[in-house]
């Protein structure tokens, strides 16, 4: 069976296919290297026109009634739910991850954020203030041109999240996918025409940094979104700054994961299963530094390497492969050289290793200390280090030791103890006996280096708006001549 996906042109603009300009961008299926599609990037100008069409079709979109925004997303949101197994495969095909995963978790959350804001939209409204004689009020309004800057572990989802809280306040956007995973942004930008959304209302372009800086500098741009890493996050924040542009940064993680001595020790571990494997270990809010008090240390470590023997590694589209293959040589490489220093600095190799070709499987690290570069610097692979602590106090401290504040997570039976916890660790997503779930209900977001501002919830919505204040006099005006 034929494993291309070519679309039908590279970008869409102003409601249209529209075939890339620039540099051919070959997008290769990871399990086998295989080239499934080749596109072409974004010329400079086929930026700056989307950045028109988008200015062009903000304000009538922007006089549209909310309701009738959100029926759109809504429709959207069904269109996906049918084609969910289609898009999936292409979603596979897009990224490497296994078809399990990208069945139930990247256009399905996708959907869920579109069904999420189209509820929201009827309540975008803003208050009446009384002052006495006189009273305000306020107007929520759209910001404009949003541009949303996507990932390459979850394409699709990110592009639905960025999306569905601009577009149900009235903005419209040009969303640029990464380089690596460019095929699920312009599905979607199909499926927003097919549900009724006007021409130009969602744009996408394609290519590496050249076209992003584009994007973010165009003088139509009044919000950016970023999905990505720390050193991307601060190029690009820098760039909107120049502008006075709202952003949102969501950046990288060294996020801690600590287990007290009375966890569940069963939940515990699938939790760091799930907070370091799932995707291969490609996903920024990972626990991997995982904090074992000492009375659980060795049963989760034997536990852990237990467990792991289960998994399968091979094709992304066999149904029982649950790890699949690395997004490209490159990351690969990176991956390999920090399992590589972690052993040279000492840490005890518990399971996994360096693997073969596109395959890293889960590895674990033991006995490794806070100052070791596998316990300090964000891998983006599927890579654990444990670090044992004795205490409540110790472990806050030096879960707290980093740069990063995405994430963080606390298994125990003591409740108190957890809320406790929680409360004194510095992050902006955080979990309590699970780890990694990310409903469209919560907000998303961290603190420190990991960025800024919140995808998902009404708090998203904080970001893709402004506040207009309206003073209301209802009598006369005294003046003092």
């Amino acid at each position: 069976m034929s494993l291309s996906v070519q679309p039908k042109a590279s970008l869409f603009i102003n409601g249209a296919h529209v075939e890339g300009q620039g540099t051919e961008l070959p997008v290769r299926y990871a399990f086998t290297g295989e080239t499934i599609a080749t596109l072409h990037e974004a010329s400079a100008e086929q930026v700056a026109a989307a950045c028109a069409a988008a200015r062009a079709a903000q304000p009538a979109w922007a006089a549209m009634a909310p309701v009738e925004r959100g029926r759109i997303l809504g429709r959207a949101a069904a269109l996906i739910l049918q084609r969910n197994d289609e898009l999936a495969r292409i979603e596979t095909l897009d990224t490497g991850k296994p078809i399990q995963e990208t069945l139930v978790a990247d256009w399905p959350s996708g959907a869920a954020a579109l069904e999420y804001f189209a509820g929201l939209a009827a309540t975008l409204t803003g208050h009446m203030i009384p002052l006495g004689r006189d009273w305000a009020y306020t107007r929520r309004e759209p910001l404009g041109v949003c541009a949303g800057i996507g990932a390459w572990n979850y394409p699709s989802q990110i592009a639905c999240w960025k999306a569905a809280p601009a577009l149900v306040m009235g903005n419209t956007m040009v969303f640029k996918p990464s380089e690596e995973t460019p095929l699920g942004a312009l599905k979607l930008a199909e499926i927003f025409m097919e549900a009724g959304m006007p021409a130009g209302v969602f744009n996408v372009v394609q290519g590496r940094g050249e076209v992003g800086a584009a994007l973010v500098t165009n003088p139509d741009v009044a919000k950016v979104s970023l999905t990505g890493s720390v050193p991307t996050g601060r190029r690009v924040y820098a760039a909107a700054a120049e502008g006075m542009r709202h952003v949102t940064m969501e950046l990288g993680g060294k996020s801690p994961l600590i287990v007290f001595d009375d966890a569940n020790l069963e939940d515990a571990v699938s939790a760091a299963i799930l907070a370091n494997f799932y995707s291969s270990g490609q996903i920024c809010s990972n626990g991997t530094r995982v904090f074992l008090q000492e009375g659980i240390k060795e049963n989760f470590l034997a536990r852990m390497a237990e467990r792991v023997k289960a998994v399968k590694m091979g094709d992304p589209l066999d149904p029982d492969t649950n790890h699949g293959p690395i997004i490209n040589e490159g990351q690969a490489g990176k991956i390999r050289a920090a399992i590589e220093a972690g052993q040279a600095a000492g840490a005890r190799l518990v399971c996994g290793g360096a693997g073969e070709g596109a395959f890293i499987p889960p590895t674990v690290f033991a006995d490794a200390t806070d100052d070791m570069a596998i316990a300090t610097d964000e891998i983006f692979g599927p890579v654990l280090t444990a670090l044992s602590f004795v205490d409540e106090d110790e472990v806050i401290a030096r879960a707290n030791g980093t740069g990063f504040g995405l994430a963080a997570g606390v298994f125990t039976q003591d409740l108190t103890r957890a809320h406790r916890v929680i409360a004194r660790l510095e992050a902006g997503t955080c979990w309590i006996n699970t780890y990694n779930l990310t409903p469209v209900e919560m907000p998303f977001g961290g603190v420190k280096m990991s960025g800024l501002g919140r995808e998902n919830s009404a708090a998203a919505i904080e970001h893709y708006s402004q506040l207009k204040s309206v003073y209301v006099g209802m009598g006369g005006v005294d003046a003092p001549y």
